[in-house]
């Protein structure tokens, strides 16, 4: 008896299995699935019916019973997702869209190459502990030149290098800046004394001066640093400028020089050079060779700028140091003309400017962009 039940739930299992398998719609499938395991389906009316067995009979023939049940079940699912394929697929043919950039590489934007550069000064320095401060475009003689400790006499004063506005109704000429220098004594001017431990900062910014050719423009920028404390000195000037330098230009042995030099806000003062190699064709191998190349100025800031703004120097020391940005950039990326910075030629942004996704910036650091 038992083995009969057994054949003829087999043939029926084959019978549903067949008619899932060939079934052609979701509604079929559906109709099979209430057909065999529905209230009233065939294989539920059989579960019904154990209850005229014997116990023995009633424990095999339901534990077949379930077996068959789960492989129906498997078919009709393995069913329902071929259907649901087949109508995304159909789907995908009559509703495509096509969400892509355009392949046109005239519509797509790139970061200028000045950006890039302002953008990685910011993380390098961010990275060691830098805040960065802004000031006024239009300084007054004070702040540009008097508190700096540049005399009356000196060259820079002179209407050949610094654009002058006119007088105000006191007879007091402003200028054009022409160094970010003067927002390092704005910002040592603020300075709480009684709560004072040490400063850094960056000053990215624009500045400006009577001259343009090949290597200068009218308006360019520059970034300037401070560092403030009670026990600065002249060796943190240079782990702080050699990091910065091996940094910048992704070199990890980047030969550095410090050549005495001498600016009237910083004393002792000096250039700053880095090793290179000067090829046939006039370019530049940053890190080779034995030629050295100036890249920026920097100094232990003097007594009097720190007299000048309330600070006692034989209390508190600093450093101080300056650089272009148009000219680091030219160095890094092989630009040999500062004039097409500013020409707005989307042909010269193309060639030298850079995609903007994982740039630097203060967000995002360093990682994944020095290697």
């Amino acid at each position: 008896m038992v083995s009969e039940l057994k054949e003829d739930l087999q043939n029926l299992l084959n019978d549903i299995i067949s008619g899932i398998s060939n079934s052609e719609t979701p509604s079929e499938l559906e109709d099979i699935r209430i057909n065999s395991l529905g209230k009233n389906g065939s294989v539920t009316l059989y579960l019904k019916n154990l209850r005229n067995y014997d116990i023995k009979t009633k424990k095999e023939i339901g534990t077949y019973l379930n077996e068959i049940k789960k492989q129906i079940i498997k078919s009709i699912t393995d069913k329902k997702n071929l259907f649901k394929k087949k109508y995304l697929k159909e789907k995908l043919k009559t509703e495509k869209i096509d969400i892509s950039l355009t392949p046109y590489e005239s519509d797509i934007g790139t970061l200028h190459p000045l950006s890039r550069t302002i953008e990685e000064l910011c993380a390098i320095f961010a990275d060691m502990g830098f805040s960065i401060v802004e000031g006024p475009d239009i300084e007054s003689d004070y702040y540009n030149f008097t508190a700096l400790n540049i005399s009356e006499e000196h060259p820079a004063r002179q209407e050949h290098d610094t654009f002058y506005l006119q007088p105000d109704i006191d007879g007091q000429r402003k200028v054009l800046r022409t160094h970010t220098s003067p927002v390092q004594i704005r910002t040592m001017e603020k300075i709480d004394l009684k709560n004072f431990d040490e400063i850094r900062y960056i000053i990215p910014g624009r500045t400006y001066r009577s001259d343009h050719d090949a290597t200068h423009s009218p308006m360019f920028h520059q970034c300037e640093g401070l560092v403030l404390g009670k026990n600065i000195n002249m060796g943190h000037l240079k782990g702080c400028l050699i990091d910065f330098c091996r940094t910048y230009f992704n070199e990890s042995n980047l030969p550095v020089r410090f050549r005495p030099s001498y600016f009237p806000f910083t004393e002792p003062s000096a250039e700053v050079d880095i090793g290179c190699k000067k090829e046939s064709d006039g370019s530049l191998v940053i890190g080779e060779g034995e030629e050295w190349l100036e890249i920026l100025g920097s100094g232990m800031v003097h007594p009097k700028v720190l007299y000048g703004v309330g600070i006692d120097p034989t209390k508190y020391q600093g450093f101080a140091f300056g650089m272009g940005l148009e000219r680091l950039t030219m160095l890094k990326y092989g630009i040999p003309d500062l004039r097409p910075f500013y020409d707005c030629d989307l042909r010269w942004l193309k060639h030298y400017g850079f995609l903007p996704v994982d740039n630097p910036s203060l967000h995002s650091g360093l990682n994944g962009v020095f290697s």
